[in-house]
């Protein structure tokens, strides 16, 4: 019988503010809750049958009366909230010393031997949004060939080009120099490809991004599975955000649609125990960072109708986790990630219902639980809570 544990990373949803959101100006951010506020109630049966109106006040999720799903949340203990970050300490490493950021943009230690490696100057070398630069600089872009560079909130060093400009696998090679670049007291979390296409006035980025990252500054859950003859299915930017360490799949998506149906077409056709880990980007990259509550408010809902399947799909030992990586009210008037606490949402066919986890200190519980639940050795300084799902 097939043993997996299917890990969800739903980027940015947050659940209200964390004990140390005041050293983040996040106090006050809770993205669940402010966004349906904002939009009169959200519809979301799935996930308030597994428990999620139990963690905290949502409009129109209510707290169910028997929830089938155990219920509780993630409280960050890394010094960012970052992607990388997030996902590194659900695998096991938390990081004690931020990422380097650039508010003022990149010291020119770091842009001249770019550009001497690119052989053309930049354009940009700011912290901005990716849409609002592309429109400011994409025609200047275009009439130069010199790439757009920019930062933000987070520990990354971006790179825009217009794809019949700079084509993407040039674009790529130009991203892999500036990685070798950032190095020592400039590594940067992620470097990240982010190609474009249209005219002035009507840009748009393509699905064609890619992260450069860093390797975990530790071993994670990832490399303890597969290096026990566990499977370790990819889906979305998951590859990306561990430098491919640890995987034994990788599994790209364009969106949180096709990362649902590569959900369930692995749940449905793999007979290999380990781990499929999903991230669903949409919430963060076009709703969160775009401050557009109501378009979150429907991606959410459309994740729930595509969690009713996966659901019915899983096989009897497999355990359904549901979390995320950090918060990002959009009705906040930053754009940036929030540092809140995040919903921890458990099923599985053969484990009890209704369980509360409560409020876990570290994001490691999840990787904790998942080297208990493969009977490997729990080596982390986190807490299971595989005791606590009784089976059935």
């Amino acid at each position: 019988m097939k043993k997996r544990v299917i890990l969800v990373v739903l980027d940015s949803v947050g659940i209200g503010s964390a004990p140390d959101a005041n050293h983040f100006n996040s106090a006050g951010s809770n993205t669940i809750f402010n966004i349906s506020n904002q939009v009169a109630g959200l519809n979301m049966p799935n996930m308030e049958r597994l428990g999620l109106g139990h963690i905290c006040p949502i409009l129109g999720v209510d707290p169910h009366p028997q929830p089938v799903g155990s219920y509780g949340s993630l409280s960050e203990l890394s010094a960012a909230i970052d992607t990388t970050v997030g996902h590194w300490e659900l695998m096991g490493v938390p990081v004690e010393k931020p990422f380097p950021t650039y508010p003022e943009g990149f010291p020119d230690e770091v842009i001249e031997p770019f550009e001497r490696a690119i052989g053309k100057p930049v354009l940009g070398n700011k912290a901005a949004s990716g849409t609002v630069i592309i429109e400011e600089l994409g025609e200047e872009h275009m009439q130069t060939g010199s790439p757009i560079v920019y930062t933000s909130a987070d520990s990354v060093f971006q790179i825009a080009a217009h794809e019949e400009v700079i084509p993407v696998v040039e674009l790529y090679r130009m991203c892999k120099m500036a990685r070798d670049i950032l190095t020592g007291e400039h590594a940067v979390g992620r470097v990240i490809a982010r190609p474009f296409v249209g005219v002035p006035g009507g840009f748009q980025r393509t699905h064609r991004r890619k992260d450069f990252s860093l390797d975990p500054l530790d071993k994670t859950v990832m490399q303890d599975l597969k290096e026990a003859g566990y499977a370790v299915k990819c889906i979305g930017k998951i590859a990306d955000i561990f430098n491919e360490v640890g995987a034994t799949e990788i599994f790209k998506t364009r969106d949180n649609a096709e990362g649902i149906d590569k959900i369930i077409e692995l749940v449905e056709e793999t007979d290999e125990d380990g781990l499929i880990f999903a991230n669903l980007v949409d919430f963060d990259m076009e709703f969160g960072h775009r401050n557009n509550a109501l378009g979150y408010a429907r991606a959410l809902e459309e994740w729930d109708q595509g969690l009713e399947e996966i659901m019915a799909t899983l096989g009897e030992e497999d355990i359904l986790m549901i979390t995320a990586d950090h918060g990002n009210d959009p009705t906040t008037p930053g754009t940036d990630h929030t540092r809140e606490l995040v919903p921890l949402l458990v099923y599985g066919k053969n484990i009890e219902d209704g369980i509360d986890l409560g409020v876990r200190i570290g994001f490691s519980d999840v990787g904790q639980t998942i080297l208990d639940y493969f009977d490997l050795p729990c080596r982390l300084e986190a807490s299971s809570f595989l005791s606590e799902l009784k089976s059935k």
